[in-house]
């Protein structure tokens, strides 16, 4: 019971700062009244997602990863309280270099969990847990876009901004507490580099590695346009902070869990290999109900069943991509290796969204949703085709377990 605790805990502090950085951000800088050009250019604060790789191996060959999640944890709550000096004046230009301070924090504190993760947990567990961990994060983002906007437009920005500091450093204490002390490395100081590239080259070197990089930098392409643009055009429909917190944030989210959660029940019954075309066809379906939202403009419990239904299919989908990304990890390597799917996965979101802006400002949301609906076709083909020797891992540990696959 303590395992599942600490699992739960761990993913909802790495997916408020994220809901901080990704979407918060969208709702303040909306409130002040932003141009959907400004808006999507906030997707570049993706950009240490994208290129965490880049210093994981630090976290792999330096200190132990749970002493990571604690320093990150502290300094990600310090940088939460700063955000209250621009909130005070709707200073958007101080308010993007907090929030980008933060996006590196966060990166860096996503991939001490995520190889905690792996390295704490016997293989025959993780995919078991992937819906737990994903119904955390997305806890997390029912709170920051969902609770956390609703405080900031009930009471203020302030409240809202404290309030988060307030729990990133209650759960920073709390994991030092609770969670387990990971394995001490026996890697000798001068082998510490060469195991670097090591750890680059053994993910790089897997079978069919190039087929699987597509489809982790395709997958979430058509989500990654839609997610950047949801909150402007409900603001272009009329609702205020506190109507798309509730949307948004509070029955979207929640319809969000229940997916992540039956996604990675229906893995570990089914396997990956089984389920994935299906749920990478519901992820990408879904998307065209926004378009029929900017088409038909419909009344409240419309687009509270759109945003429902769209963020049940997005824990589906997140499901596949959280174990697709697991199977890629090879013991010893594994915060640099997951750091190397998760950010190409979020690449998307950081390319995609930077020009959504644009693209609405010159297309109108109706054509702008049915072109996301487009980007997330290659993905469906991915899926459908994904060569048998990818989930050779799965199929062995399946095996072990003697579960059918």
């Amino acid at each position: 019971m303590r395992k599942v605790f600490w699992i739960a805990s761990s993913y909802y502090a790495e997916g408020l700062p994220f809901s901080l950085v990704q979407q918060v951000s969208v709702q303040f800088f909306t409130a002040a009244g932003a141009g959907t050009p400004l808006i999507g250019l906030l997707s570049l604060l993706g950009l240490p997602w994208n290129f965490k790789l880049f210093w994981s191996p630090l976290i792999d060959l330096f200190g132990n990863k749970k002493r990571w999640i604690f320093v990150m944890e502290l300094i990600l709550a310090g940088v939460a309280m700063l955000l209250i000096w621009p909130a005070q004046t709707m200073n958007l230009s101080l308010a993007f270099k907090i929030f980008a301070l933060m996006a590196v924090m966060s990166a860096t504190h996503d991939m001490s969990v995520d190889g905690f993760y792996i390295q704490t947990l016997p293989e025959s567990e993780q995919a078991g847990y992937s819906g737990l961990r994903v119904a955390a994060y997305r806890v997390a983002m029912l709170v920051g876009n969902g609770a956390l906007v609703i405080i900031a437009g009930w009471i203020s920005w302030f409240a809202c901004f404290a309030l988060a500091a307030l729990m990133l450093l209650g759960l920073a204490f709390w994991h030092r507490a609770v969670m387990p002390v990971p394995e001490k490395g026996t890697t000798p100081k001068g082998q510490r580099w060469e195991q670097v590239i090591n750890s680059v080259r053994s993910y790089l070197t897997q079978p069919h590695i190039v087929w699987a990089l597509l489809f982790i930098l395709l997958f979430r392409a058509g989500d990654a346009f839609l997610f950047a643009m949801v909150t402007p055009f409900l603001h272009s429909l009329g609702y205020g902070l506190i109507a798309r917190g509730v949307l948004t944030g509070a029955v979207g989210t929640i319809t969000g869990i229940a997916g992540s959660i039956l996604g990675g029940l229906i893995i570990a019954r089914w396997s990956l290999q089984r389920s994935i075309f299906i749920l990478t066809f519901i992820q990408s379906f879904a998307i065209l109900a926004y378009a029929w939202l900017a088409w038909a403009k419909p009344d409240v419990f419309s687009v509270a069943a759109v945003a429902a239904f769209e963020q049940f299919a997005g824990g589906l989908g997140t499901a596949v991509l959280m174990v697709f990304l697991m199977q890629r990890c090879r013991r010893g390597f594994e915060a640099t290796h997951f750091a190397i799917g998760s950010a190409l996965m979020s690449l998307a979101a950081t390319v995609a969204g930077s020009f959504s802006g644009f693209l609405v400002r010159d297309l109108g949301y109706f054509h702008f949703f049915l072109l996301s609906f487009a980007a997330a076709i290659p993905s469906l083909f991915l899926a459908f085709f994904m060569p048998a020797e990818l989930f050779q891992q799965e199929r062995k540990r399946y095996e072990k377990l003697q579960v059918p696959v």
